[in-house]
C-alpha cells in the first residue's frame, strides 16, 4: 500500500494561488487608497465661486454640532467636497470629538489637514473693536452697536438692564469701560466686549489705587476713577496730565471747588451744542463743579491708564489754577491774579 501524499492537489494549488492574488490585490488597493488619501489631504479643498470671490470661506459652527454636522455645514458654506469624505477624514483622524464650535474663516488653498487642525485648535476668526480714551458711555455704545462684526444682544436695554447683564447691577455705566482694543471671535455678542472692558477697568483701577500717594485726598477707588476721568477730558498732553491732577488735588485738599468745564458739559448732556455759556456755569446740576464742591457723583468719561496714574500720583505743584493756551497745552498759576492774567492773555484776547 503506497504512503499517503501530503502534496496539494491541483484544486488546492488553485485556491492557494487565488488567496495570494486576493492578498496582493487587497494590499495594492490599500496602498493605492492610502496614497490617494495622503494626496487628498495635501490638496486644496475646492471652494464655491462666492468664497473664491471673497477670498475667504465663512463658516459658523454652533455648539453641540456633531462631526457629521460639521462636515455638512462646511459643504453648505461653500466647500465643494462630498460631506461623507470630510466626515470620514474627521473620524479616521481620531479628532472628530475635538472639533470646537465657533466662527471660522478659511482662505482659498486650505487643505483638509489644515482645515481640521484649525477646527481642533479652535482658531476662530477674530475681530478688533477699539474703545477710545475720553469717550463717554453714549459713544461706547454707539461703537459697539454699530459694529457689523458683533451679534447685537444689548439693543433695547436700559442702562440699568445693560449693567445687570454685564454682571454689574446698581453700578452707573459711565467711565466703567477701559479704553483699549479688544479682539473677540467674529459674531461675538456685543455684551462680551463690554464685559471684557468693564473687567479690564476694574483691574486697572485696582492697580492704580494700590499705587496712590500716601497723602492723596481721594477716599476710594471710585473717587480715583472720577478724578481720572476729569483729567482725561481736561488735557491730552502727557506733560500736563500730572499737573492738571495736581491742581485738582490741591483744591480737594482745601475744599475749593474744582470749577472744571468738562463736568458742566457732561451735566448738560445732549443739550450741549458746543458752546459753553455763562448761564451754563451758573445753572446747578449734580455735575456742575462751579456750583458744588468736591467731585461729581460719577465719572464723566473713560480714562486711560495715564490719567488713572496721574489721579493717584499727581505732580507736586503749588498751582491752583490752569487755563488752556490754545495749542493743547495749559498755563498753570499759583494765585488768582496770575490766573486772571493768563485768562486775559490766552482766552479773552483770542
Amino acid at each position: 500500500m503506497p504512503a499517503p501524499s501530503f502534496l496539494p492537489s491541483h484544486s488546492h494549488r488553485f485556491v492557494i494561488r487565488l488567496l495570494k492574488l486576493l492578498f496582493l490585490f487587497t494590499l495594492l488597493a490599500s496602498v493605492t487608497l492610502a496614497g490617494l488619501g495622503v494626496w487628498w489631504l495635501q490638496r486644496p479643498l475646492p471652494l464655491a465661486p462666492a468664497a473664491l470671490e471673497n477670498q475667504m470661506l465663512d463658516v459658523e459652527i454652533v455648539p453641540g454640532t456633531s462631526a457629521r454636522g460639521v462636515a455638512d455645514r462646511l459643504v453648505q458654506s461653500g466647500v465643494q467636497t462630498p460631506p461623507v469624505l470630510l466626515f470620514a477624514w474627521f473620524r479616521l483622524s481620531g479628532q472628530s470629538r475635538d472639533i470646537k464650535a465657533g466662527s471660522y474663516e478659511f482662505a482659498p488653498g486650505t487643505t483638509p489637514r489644515a482645515l481640521l487642525d484649525k477646527l481642533v485648535r479652535g482658531e476662530q476668526a477674530l475681530r478688533s473693536i477699539t474703545l477710545v480714551e475720553g469717550w463717554n458711555i453714549r459713544q461706547v455704545l454707539q461703537a459697539v452697536r454699530s459694529s457689523p462684526e458683533l451679534t447685537q444682544d444689548i439693543d433695547g436695554l436700559s442702562m440699568a438692564e445693560l449693567m445687570t447683564r454685564l454682571g454689574y447691577p446698581d453700578r452707573h455705566p459711565e467711565g466703567r469701560f477701559f479704553p483699549d482694543t479688544y479682539r473677540v471671535p467674529k459674531r461675538s455678542p456685543a455684551s462680551v466686549v463690554l464685559r471684557q472692558a468693564a473687567q479690564a477697568m476694574d483691574r486697572r483701577v485696582a492697580e492704580a489705587w494700590a499705587l496712590r500717594a500716601p497723602d492723596s485726598p481721594l477716599r476710594s477707588p471710585d473717587e480715583a476713577l472720577i478724578l481720572a476721568s476729569i483729567v482725561e477730558k481736561e488735557t491730552g498732553l502727557e506733560r500736563d496730565r500730572g499737573l492738571v491732577a495736581g491742581v485738582f488735588t490741591n483744591r480737594l485738599r482745601i475744599g475749593m471747588r474744582l470749577q472744571t468745564d468738562p463736568t458742566v458739559i457732561y451735566g448738560l448732556g445732549e443739550r450741549f451744542d458746543g458752546n459753553l455759556r455763562r448761564v451754563d456755569l451758573q445753572t446747578d446740576t449734580p455735575y456742575n463743579t462751579y456750583t458744588r464742591a468736591g467731585l461729581p457723583p460719577t465719572p464723566i468719561a473713560m480714562p486711560g491708564w495715564r490719567s488713572l496714574l496721574a489721579a493717584v500720583q499727581p505732580a507736586q505743584t503749588p498751582a491752583f489754577y490752569f487755563v488752556a493756551r490754545g495749542d493743547g497745552s495749559s498755563q498753570f498759576s499759583t494765585t488768582l491774579e496770575e490766573h486772571n492774567a493768563a485768562v486775559r492773555r490766552y482766552i479773552l484776547k483770542r
